[in-house]
């Protein structure tokens, strides 16, 4: 069993010593010279007062440093408070101020926006920054390299009494896209999980190279023996990434794998059929956050080899991975099912549907499962299940459930159902149906319906009214380019009226761009459009019939 995740590392660098680990611009590290700087740093972080159990709050965008800072602080038994920074200033300050950090790890912007806007500042007494040190004080990471020289980097026994829990090993935030940002516990165990499943279902041989978009998927990439390419982008803003650059990378280094978005994917792939690049290299693509449309899958596709495929794995922060499915299975599905195919559940990993609740359940029956082909919430049991949230007792006791010897099972919060073949299908967040006099309406399937219309990019289905006498109110966001047309609205209640779940939709509203959630820019922000649905009602403005 790993000791911690960063021994992957030191195990690549006696197998593949000279193999390029990342690859950042004119950079390069290759995996025996990556596993001698953890090391140093990693000796260097313990003589710096980096103990095991400490809680160290981590704000580095993906580099070199990234990667070396991120593993060393493993090895050094560091508990890792990973938060997007793209969750906005006061988010950041109430998620720092509940993990209560006792280092802040990060680059000088970073350091500058803690100190200016009061970030942990009860909390924090080391500080270690990853470029130049300015006021501030505390360690850069030539400092940790010479405290470092000539001392043995292994952490000391865990202190069992210490409050930050050292049996965990991170703290990894929620985007916050349906709610306040939560901290999900991780341990090593956890990790290691993800690893060897992701190594074994999409078949990860070293030698490799792959081009993250997303951060925690650079390390795992990294982990498992794959050359990482970092893209010059914006990750806190993948569907602004430039697709030239990315197409680019992709090509110069011949990589095997990408992993993007739904945004970032739809960027590229309107960029494919824009200028009818070619991705070649390519063998898989996997995309996770939110469901991938099919006309997002249909341009991209035409970007690859025929044979090349595109993964969208399900799951969550609390639990990664689920389940997953490839573009040739989606196109192979019977059509008209409700929800999106998010595929079948992955290897050691256990799925149910439960009946919709909104209350805590505090011990699993069979009782609580829902009827075959009824949808109600998917629920998960397995090695990469978080315990619970940081802090958050309550957040922890609406979302799992404690089986038999200890088990944790983890309600997603998703809607959803399995089909006879035991493929899991996603209707759409739990919080987001919409319960009228007439009966629920999950988000996803009817917005299907609706995203058929030519003119149509995507739309989002909210409810204004107390619970169980919501008024359905569908958003409708326009392709780009795509004029509003006085006939638009009666064509698309038209479609509505053709199909039992949408019939009762009378209100269309439009909007010029979705709000959508940080991390992933594909997380459509239905509290936001609730909000601004009732404001319009209740001044009359751009609707309806």
């Amino acid at each position: 069993m790993l000791k911690d995740i960063s021994s992957l590392i030191a195990e690549l660098a006696v197998s593949i010593p000279n193999r390029p680990a990342v690859i950042d611009g004119e950079k390069t590290i290759n995996f025996r010279d990556l596993e001698a700087d953890i090391a140093l740093l990693a000796a260097g972080l313990a003589r710096a007062g980096i103990t095991p159990g400490l809680r160290v709050a981590l704000l580095v965008p993906p580099s070199i440093e990234f990667v070396a800072l991120t593993f060393a602080l493993f090895r050094a038994g560091a508990v890792l408070v990973l938060i997007d920074p793209g969750i906005g200033a006061a988010n950041m300050r109430s998620c720092l101020g509940e993990a209560a950090p006792e280092a802040f790890a990060g680059i000088p912007k970073a350091h500058a926006a803690r100190l200016l806007l009061g970030w942990a500042k009860k909390s924090v007494h080391i500080n270690i920054t990853v470029g130049h040190r300015w006021f501030w004080g505390g360690y850069t990471l030539e400092d940790l390299r010479k405290k470092g020289t000539g001392y043995f980097s292994a952490p000391e026994s865990p202190d069992e009494n210490k409050a930050a829990c050292p049996h965990y090993s991170a703290v990894l935030f929620t985007s916050g896209s349906t709610g306040a940002p939560k901290g999900a516990v991780y341990t090593q165990g956890m990790f290691a999980a993800q690893a060897r499943m992701l190594k074994e279902y999409f078949s990860i041989e070293p030698g490799h190279c792959s081009v993250p978009t997303f951060p925690s998927f650079a390390l795992f990439d990294v982990a498992l023996g794959l050359t990482i390419v970092v893209p010059k982008m914006d990750f806190t803003r993948p569907a602004a990434a430039d697709p030239e650059m990315l197409s680019g990378l992709i090509n110069r280094h011949k990589a095997v794998q990408l992993f993007g978005s739904p945004a970032l994917l739809d960027t590229l792939s309107r960029y494919g059929e824009k200028t009818g690049a070619k991705l070649p290299s390519l063998t898989r693509v996997i995309s996770c956050g939110a469901p991938v449309s099919a006309a997002v899958i249909a341009r991209m596709k035409k970007m690859l080899p025929a044979e090349t495929q595109i993964f969208t794995p399900y799951g969550a922060t609390e639990a990664l991975p689920v389940a997953c499915i490839s573009s040739a299975e989606l196109a192979g599905l019977k059509p008209g099912q409700p929800g999106t195919c998010v595929g079948r559940t992955w290897e050691g990993m256990e799925t149910f549907i439960i009946k919709l609740s909104d209350a805590p359940i505090a011990e699993w029956s069979d009782e609580l499962l829902a009827g075959n082909g009824e949808i109600g919430e998917i629920t998960v049991k397995g090695p990469v299940v978080s315990p619970e949230y940081s802090g958050r007792a309550e957040s922890t006791a609406l979302a799992k459930i404690r089986g038999p010897g200890g088990v944790i099972y983890h309600r997603m919060g998703d809607a959803g159902w399995k089909d006879a073949d035991g493929r899991l299908w996603f209707c759409g967040r739990k919080s987001h149906r919409v319960t009228t006099p007439e009966g629920t309406l999950f988000t996803i399937p009817c917005e299907a319906i609706f995203n058929a219309h030519p003119d149509v990019r995507r739309t989002a289905l909210v409810g204004t009214g107390p619970a169980g006498f919501q008024t359905p109110v569908l958003f409708v966001e326009l392709e780009k380019g795509v004029a509003r047309r006085a006939a638009l609205t009666g064509e698309l209640l038209a479609l509505g009226a053709a199909h039992d779940s949408t019939r009762n939709i009378k209100t269309i509203l439009y909007h010029p761009g979705f709000p959508v959630d940080i991390r992933h820019n594909a997380k459509i922000s239905r509290e936001k459009l609730a909000a601004l649905a009732v404001q319009r009602q209740a001044t009359g403005g751009d609707q309806r019939t």
